[in-house]
């Protein structure tokens, strides 16, 4: 199987490239893998700007994997999960349920996150959350899964 093709979108009102600890992050957890990173965005906590980026790195970009952070919390302005929904063909919910349960054995805090998972088209979206720690966290819990994921969406089997 050929590297994956990631895009990482990081949704916040105030980082930088060169503040955005948690893109990186994930951008070096990604290139350690071997995977290659092939997009990457800093879009406000902004409907319109996170719906415009994840279809580009979908659609145009043609990523397997996005993975996101920022912008799955209970502040007014995070609107993550909702967004991915939006844009996407199908929720696949058992990649949050598992980053949800295994960051609560970390921090009961972990019950406040709201990131989802889903596809659009042969591209498998993955909120993640804003913080670096809580990124690289669950990037390590489902890391894992993601190449086979991306394989049964282009029509592998399930072995």
């Amino acid at each position: 199987m050929a590297a994956l093709q990631v895009g990482v979108l990081t949704s916040s009102d105030t980082r930088t490239e060169q503040t955005d600890t948690s893109g990186a992050a994930l951008r070096g957890l990604c290139e350690q893998r071997g995977w290659d990173v092939v997009s990457y965005s800093i879009v406000p906590d902004d409907t319109a700007a996170i719906s415009d980026a994840l279809v580009r790195m979908a659609d145009i970009d043609g990523c397997d994997v996005v993975l996101t952070t920022g912008g799955t919390g209970l502040g007014p302005r995070d609107v993550m999960p909702e967004t991915t929904i939006a844009v996407a063909d199908r929720v696949v919910p058992g990649i949050a349920e598992a980053i949800r349960a295994s960051s609560l054995a970390i921090t009961d805090r972990a019950m406040l996150s709201r990131g989802t998972s889903a596809q659009r088209g042969r591209t498998l979206i993955v909120n993640l959350p804003g913080s670096e720690k809580a990124a690289r966290e669950s990037f390590g819990f489902v890391a894992g899964v993601l190449e086979h994921a991306t394989d049964m969406m282009a029509g592998g089997g399930h072995g």
